[in-house]
């Protein structure tokens, strides 16, 4: 891990979206340009995400989820600590997917995707409750991959 900076500050909202205005001095102190990945510690509750630049604003978006686990709202002060993520992230791959993919010659166009994509694969295979269609889903993704698509 990089470079830590902590303020105190309101959660901003707006409708029904929530996020962290990030003060300049702040983003600044990281060391790591207008976008770095962060781990974010709200008042004790930690998350991974990535400044954004919001409105000509450094901001990280708060989501609901986020709300609930923490009981916080739009209008609440927090003292909130950024921490700059140096190492990738990981992304655990469930055998059966890895398997298909070596097998069908396409994990190396699954690891040129973003961490994000990478997840989302991920988390379809994973969420899945029948086996049928875990299977299903295992095979859209190579299928996917071989054509050379994303998604």
């Amino acid at each position: 891990m990089g470079q830590s900076a902590t303020f105190t500050t309101t959660l901003w909202g707006q409708g029904n979206n929530a996020g962290i205005v990030v003060p300049p001095e702040s983003l600044e102190a990281l060391g790591a340009g207008k976008r770095p990945p962060v781990l974010v510690n709200v008042d004790g509750y930690e998350f991974r995400s990535t400044v954004a630049s919001m409105g000509g604003r450094a901001m990280i978006g708060f989501s609901l989820a986020h709300r609930k686990a923490t009981g916080l709202g739009a209008g609440d002060e927090i003292t909130v600590t950024l921490t700059v993520m140096t190492e990738p992230r990981e992304v655990n791959v469930p055998d059966d997917l890895a398997a298909a993919m070596e097998a069908a010659g396409v994990r190396p166009f699954f690891d040129g995707l973003s961490n994000s994509l990478q997840r989302m694969h991920c988390d379809l295979v994973s969420s899945a409750k029948a086996p049928e269609t875990r299977a299903r889903r295992v095979e859209k993704a190579v299928g996917l991959f071989a054509q050379g698509k994303q998604r």
